[in-house]
């Protein structure tokens, strides 16, 4: 495993191109793009603003930054340096902006006041080739109301209309309504196409559990229900295969649903006790390394102190039963720290990654084959996040800390990125190969470049 050299970086935003080319690094009002092979800057533009948001089109031929608080995105071509293009949304509220999967229109969600103080949000699509405008009224705010098909084809918008909550489909090649329709939940909190782009999974805010399967034409397939009264859904995830639908809950579980019956089929507990023998938990631990001072020139070098002086990570097989760090949750807050609050199923449709926010330190990985807990990674601090392989079954997660840790059926490891200073990575990211990742901290990056590992 190597690692490049430290870049600066502001806002976590480090993004690669869907071809893989490229490599796209904010620094404040910067926009820096370097070639991914060489890392070397292949353009670099200046925004008008400090860049709070970027995002690559689809054929990576342009990227758009946005900056909310100026209401001004700006989008850029990396064929044609001097081609840019500006798009200010004036006194309307920029709040969110993104690509159509043609990559050639843009859709930003804007906030305006109307009458009586009251807010209200709609979204404008701009063409890029025709300079045209097209508005969809009543979008509702909420963590995921717009989302695309993965062929691209149709878009679902979660939409709010005289105290309801509605669902309409649009057909992205030229934005008309293809269905409207209102659906059954008290406080629609998020919407999901399958990867198939046959079934939208709908569901209700955590106050109530409520997760509604639609077709594309609108029909209601099924509903699901695990329990009423406490907080209910947390998190959602499909699996690439669209086989299976998984819940993550505020009561520590995980429900999977099958894509016959849209029943559930099993589901996951997360206990603070591992007492099964089946079960491989993997702890994380630091040892100081023993150096032998007297063959030292004194003073070492920075770089040779870190490296010789500073702990070591390593992961060792506990014994069963493992008892895990639990944090008892403030009842009397918002946002309890509780309940499956990440998952990720495998590229493969094989493993399923879940973390427990009440139990922050470690992720647990379940057999969907065996539909059992295979490996549960105990580390020694809170999990930040994870991250499958696009192209096998290897898992890349991150504590905030100067690591990378990486699991396979295979086993283990954990790597220490080499250099001066404190670089705590919070985030990190993928290539499509498979072959790097890019690894972010709050001021800067770099990119770890693995090798690949033989699938067996």
């Amino acid at each position: 495993m190597n690692f490049s050299e430290l870049f600066e970086l502001s806002g976590l935003l480090g993004r690669f191109s869907p071809d893989g080319k490229c490599l796209a690094l904010c620094v404040q009002h910067s926009l820096v793009v370097r070639d991914v092979s060489s890392l070397q800057v292949r353009q670099l533009y200046t925004c008008l603003d400090k860049i709070q948001y970027i995002e690559w089109s689809s054929d990576s031929l342009f990227i758009l930054c946005a900056m909310y608080k100026r209401g001004i995105v700006q989008v850029w071509s990396l064929e044609q340096p001097d081609w840019h293009c500006k798009i200010d949304e004036g006194s309307a509220g920029l709040v969110a902006s993104c690509w159509s999967p043609d990559g050639r229109h843009i859709l930003n969600t804007t906030e305006f006041h109307c009458s009586l103080s009251l807010c209200q949000l709609r979204i404008t699509v701009w063409s890029l080739c025709t300079k045209s405008v097209s508005y969809i009224k009543y979008p509702k705010a909420c963590q995921q109301g717009v989302v695309f098909t993965k062929d691209g084809r149709y878009m679902a918008v979660a939409e709010r209309r005289d105290c309801k909550d509605f669902i309409s489909i649009f057909v992205c090649s030229n934005w008309q309504l293809l269905r409207h329709f209102d659906t059954e939940t008290q406080d629609l909190f998020g919407i999901e196409w399958a990867p198939n782009g046959c079934v939208l999974a709908a569901w209700d805010s955590c106050l109530e559990y409520k997760v509604l399967l639609y077709s594309l034409d609108g029909r209601l397939l099924s509903s699901y229900r695990a329990y009423e009264w406490p907080l209910g859904i947390k998190s959602v995830a499909w699996s690439p295969s669209s086989q299976f639908l998984a819940i993550g809950s505020f009561d520590e579980k995980v429900r999977i649903l099958n894509h016959v019956t849209w029943k559930k089929i099993t589901e996951f507990e997360h206990p603070a006790t591992i007492a099964s023998k089946k079960t491989i938990v993997y702890k994380e631990v630091e040892k100081s390394p023993s150096v032998e001072t007297e063959r030292l020139s004194f003073p070492p070098t920075k770089a040779l102190a870190s490296s010789l002086f500073s702990t070591q990570s390593k992961y060792e097989i506990s014994q069963v039963p493992v008892s895990l760090q639990y944090i008892k949750p403030v009842a009397d807050r918002a946002n309890p720290k509780v309940g499956v609050g990440m998952l990720a199923f495998s590229a493969d449709n094989c493993f399923l990654a879940t973390k427990n926010d009440s139990i922050p330190n470690a992720v647990w990985v379940w057999d969907i084959r065996r539909l059992k807990l295979l490996v549960v990674l105990e580390q020694l601090c809170p999990i930040q996040g994870f991250q499958w392989d696009p192209r096998q079954p290897r898992l890349a997660l991150c504590t905030g800390t100067s690591r990378v840790f990486l699991w396979s059926p295979a086993g283990c490891v954990a790597v220490q990125v080499p250099g001066e200073g404190d670089f705590q990575i919070v985030s990190l990211s993928w290539h499509s190969s498979g072959d790097s990742m890019v690894l972010l901290s709050k001021d800067n990056c770099c990119v770890c470049y693995l090798e690949r590992e033989e699938v067996k």
